[in-house]
């Protein structure tokens, strides 16, 4: 896509805001040049200012990078097998299916460092723009801007790490102390409140890729939504939290997204093609990627195979790497009926569910792939335009149905369907990172499901929530003819699964839903690797890194590691 304004400053040397940030420490050197007292005056001034702040914001979206595994890698939606020597990764995989992290890990500690390494940022940049003589006129709602990106932040390690120091500043204390998960969760709640006030509330392509009101708003409807957990305690037995006013704030959050100039997209795939941004009505914040100017996202490198550059028009696939699929008990969930034609000596299959054409099954065939992809998929066609795995000459054809977690068979370079959401553009799969696609935080479909499950569990309006899903399943089918008539809560979890697949949220709510409802929705076992059920609850949470607490004696591990 057109890449926008903060992304386009991250790289002039003006900006002299590359600082060596230390990820263990949680505190940030100073800047080589700090920002004088004549810069932070214009917009342009302002946006390059602000821009190291979002930038590790793309290191906890992109798919195949560790915080993001972490994330994605645990739930049912997605799995990385063995195929053979590769994706082997001394367990690294293996640990995230099978639930089994330990904190000497590495992996984990690349994640903290993501997404503490953005906290560490925001404050240098508070810090510096507070230090500065006279403030500029747009001080506040520049600080309001870095701190709900701190808040997004510190939101995804609360989620996934659980207990974590508070840092607000470049003064604190190298080893700052670990806080509670409830701590942290007010922290979040209260710097997101605070800045409200002055974030702005224009949506337009001069504030694409920016924090706004409605990326707050948003954060905020998620936060309440998993109150419940957010505020309880992580350990072998999962201790419930407080979930007073919880659904009654997520409601209102939600609404308050729902007033702003948004609307749902009459495709479901316009919200992660190519050019996504900033033309889609749906999509509240997305981080801009593009193939020239920030080349940050390898969504198909992960997943696809190393010859499904044939079926997309790709002049290559060196870059792709046959890794990320979903495999059967998790497809299944998903509407498959469809409709056929035949076009020359190819039959054609267009799905009922826009949604179901993200996953690509069965047999590849050579020529560009169809956008949208759940219409006139190539389902049956001539031999002679088959894909072939060069590996071992094996047609190219995806399979949901696997059960070996490693497999060095034929078969087990073809296990999994790939998911294209963010379907690839012909230019794709050269260099790595080269996708136009932005990377998709927060869209209205979800707000609608947020709402949906705050008024179910709270009974407050089950009426709404019905005609909400109903929405998204009228635009996923065309029409209205596959409403639901009644809606209960694993209902709305599955059509959540449908809607939001590979969106980052489907650990949150897997674990939101098995903590409230006494049903093991995360830890139960799996059908691949024939996973069991994990032992206890202390998988809920990741560890601390052993390198960390070896750093700072203050920071304490999470019970049950």
């Amino acid at each position: 896509m057109k890449i926008n304004k903060i992304n386009r400053y991250l790289l002039p040397a003006s900006l002299c805001l590359l600082a060596t940030l230390s990820c263990t420490k949680l505190q940030t050197n100073v800047y080589s040049v700090i920002p004088v007292t004549s810069y932070w005056q214009t917009p342009a001034e302002v946006a390059a200012g602000v821009a190291p702040a979002y930038s590790n914001i793309n290191s906890l979206s992109q798919i195949g990078g560790d915080f993001a595994n972490m994330i994605e890698g645990v739930t049912d939606e997605m799995v990385v097998p063995t195929r053979g020597n590769d994706w082997g990764d001394a367990g690294h995989w293996n640990a995230l299916w099978f639930h089994s992290y330990e904190p000497t890990n590495t992996n984990w500690d690349n994640g903290w460092k993501d997404v503490f390494g953005g906290i560490s940022k925001c404050n240098l940049i508070i810090t510096a723009v507070n230090g500065l003589s006279p403030a500029p006129s747009t001080l506040p709602s520049i600080l309001a801007q870095v701190k709900t990106i701190r808040a997004y932040y510190y939101y995804q390690a609360m989620s996934i790490f659980g207990n974590v120091p508070i840092v607000t500043d470049t003064t604190t204390s190298s080893t700052p102390a670990t806080q509670s998960r409830k701590n942290v969760y007010n922290f979040i709640i209260s710097d997101l409140t605070s800045s409200l006030p002055n974030l702005t509330s224009e949506v337009s392509s001069n504030t694409y890729g920016q924090v706004t009101k409605y990326f707050a708003f948003a954060l905020l409807a998620r936060l309440y939504l998993n109150q419940i957990v957010f505020t309880g305690t992580p350990g072998p037995v999962f201790t419930a939290g407080d979930n007073t006013n919880a659904y009654t704030n997520a409601i209102n959050y939600c609404d308050s997204v729902m007033a702003g100039p948004y609307s749902l997209m009459t495709d479901y795939f316009d919200n992660f093609m190519p050019s996504n941004g900033p033309g889609s009505t749906e999509n509240i914040f997305a981080f801009a990627c593009d193939h020239i100017n920030n080349k940050s996202n390898d969504w198909e490198n992960s997943i696809l195979h190393y010859q499904s550059y044939l079926a997309f028009g790709m002049s290559t696939g060196n870059n792709l790497w046959n890794g990320f699929c979903s495999q059967a008990d998790f497809y299944n969930t998903f509407d498959t009926a469809s409709t056929y034609s035949v076009s020359g000596s190819n039959t054609l299959r267009s799905y009922s569910d826009q949604r179901s054409g993200q996953w690509l099954i069965g047999q590849q065939f050579i020529g560009t792939y169809n956008y949208p992809p759940y219409q006139n998929v190539i389902v049956a066609g001539p031999v002679a335009n088959y894909v072939k795995d060069a590996g071992t000459g094996a047609n190219l054809a995806f399979n949901p149905n696997f059960t070996l977690f490693s497999d060095a068979s034929p078969a087990g370079r073809l296990a999994g369907i790939r998911n294209i959401k963010y379907f690839p553009a012909a230019s794709s799969g050269q260099n790595g990172q080269d996708m136009d696609n932005d990377f998709v935080i927060f869209r209205l479909a979800e707000i609608y499901l947020i709402k949906a499950e705050a008024e179910l569990r709270s009974g407050s309006n089950p009426a709404d929530a019905l005609a909400l899903v109903n929405m998204l399943r009228a635009r996923a089918y065309g029409s209205s003819s596959h409403a639901l008539a009644t809606l209960d809560l694993p209902t709305l979890l599955a059509e959540k699964g449908r809607e939001m697949a590979y969106e980052g949220v489907r650990r949150d709510d897997l674990i939101r839903y098995e903590v409230t409802d006494g049903l093991k929705y995360f830890t139960g076992p799996r059908t691949v690797g024939s996973k069991a059920q994990d032992p206890d609850d202390h998988w809920m949470v990741f560890p601390i890194p052993a390198l960390e607490i070896t750093a700072n004696a203050n920071l304490q591990q999470n019970p049950g590691y």
